[in-house]
């Protein structure tokens, strides 16, 4: 693909973005979630492998049918109530279509079966682009519309943990563990998302953070499943002692900053009247924490076996560029200790 193009298709995925995330009316955001979704398509296919072409196929048609069925509810809303505006969604009927509809953009559970399959089917790198930026404007949707229906984000957000730490449990491939890893994720995003959005953007924020240190991390390394994560130490050491604490943040393990995020939502359900779902979600968080052990533990305790395809590379300089890694990485092992001031910041 030549840099022209590229520069082109990536412009136009952050101006798609970019209008879904300033508009107001339901017109407007939805052609800002088209044009996002015709850019990606082909940077998903650059590489042209059957796997790809496959998971691009599946990405068109879920995205596809997910942003008819939002179409479909803002029309509803508009002819039932005569608003178009995001805010304006008043009748509970188009407003939980419409939830349903971003939650098939994002990859909630149930509606999550796409994405494993999708994410193994791509590249690191643009795994890491639909793993972080393509949620952005869904959730600036989610964060703009009233919700109506608790009950329904609620068992979003609970399917969601759960799946997430289940259908992780036996999976050897890297990417299809990080897309179960976003599905759980997202599933505590939208627990609290009725009752703190700005708890739901620091989650998503700092989920940002870690997935993008983990997919860089994979990428230098040259890892797609968990048996390569055993010859990381010979091409790049320092990097592999820090990729399991990235790893167990990501998990949710103190004193690393994915702690904060869970900490601050179980608090929030239990002011909430919600001990039960707050329980349940702790719990799920084991399930999560569990596969990324096992990969911490390919990672720091496991040898490639001795034949010659498994000889040490040579360690060559990585032509990746390590600072924005640096920041990402700094951000999702050391903000812990500033849980006080973040919670102030993001609950005025």
């Amino acid at each position: 693909m030549s840099p022209f193009i590229l520069a082109t298709l990536i412009t136009a995925l952050g101006i798609g973005t970019a209008i879904t995330l300033f508009s107001s009316h339901w017109l407007i955001a939805w052609m800002g979630l088209e044009l996002n979704t015709l850019a990606i398509l082909p940077l998903m296919t650059r590489q042209a492998r059957p796997r790809a072409v496959e998971a691009t196929t599946k990405y068109f048609l879920i995205q596809a049918a997910a942003a008819a069925t939002l179409l479909f509810a803002a029309t509803t809303n508009a002819w039932m109530t005569g608003q178009w505006e995001i805010h304006q969604m008043t009748h509970p009927a188009p407003a939980t279509i419409a939830t349903l509809a971003l939650a098939m953009k994002v990859g909630l559970a149930p509606l999550h079966f796409w994405l494993p399959e999708v994410l193994q089917g791509l590249d690191l790198t643009t795994g890491l682009i639909l793993s972080t930026w393509q949620k952005l404007a869904p959730f600036a949707l989610l964060l703009q519309m009233p919700l109506h229906n608790p009950s329904l984000l609620i068992f979003l957000g609970l399917a969601s943990t759960l799946m997430g730490g289940w259908g992780g449990l036996n999976q050897t491939q890297l990417r299809k563990i990080l897309a179960y890893s976003s599905v759980a994720h997202l599933g505590w995003m939208i627990l609290v998302l009725q009752f703190s959005p700005s708890l739901t953007f620091l989650t998503l924020i700092l989920y940002f953070a870690m997935t993008f240190s983990t997919f860089i991390i994979f990428k230098i390394n040259k890892s797609t499943n968990i048996n390569s994560l055993a010859t990381s130490w010979a091409k790049a050491p320092a990097l592999t002692a820090l990729a399991p604490l990235v790893l167990l943040s990501l998990g949710g393990l103190p004193p690393l900053s994915g702690f904060m995020p869970k900490w601050l939502i179980l608090q929030e359900l239990t002011k909430q009247g919600l001990a039960l779902t707050a329980t349940v979600a702790a719990l799920s968080a084991l399930l999560s924490l569990y596969f990324y052990l096992r990969l911490s533990y390919a990672i720091t305790l496991t040898t490639f076996p001795n034949t010659p395809m498994g000889l040490s590379p040579w360690r060559l300089r990585t032509s990746q560029g390590t600072l924005p890694l640096a920041v990402s990485t700094t951000t999702a092992l050391a903000l812990l200790p500033l849980t006080p001031l973040i919670a102030a910041l993001f609950n005025p």
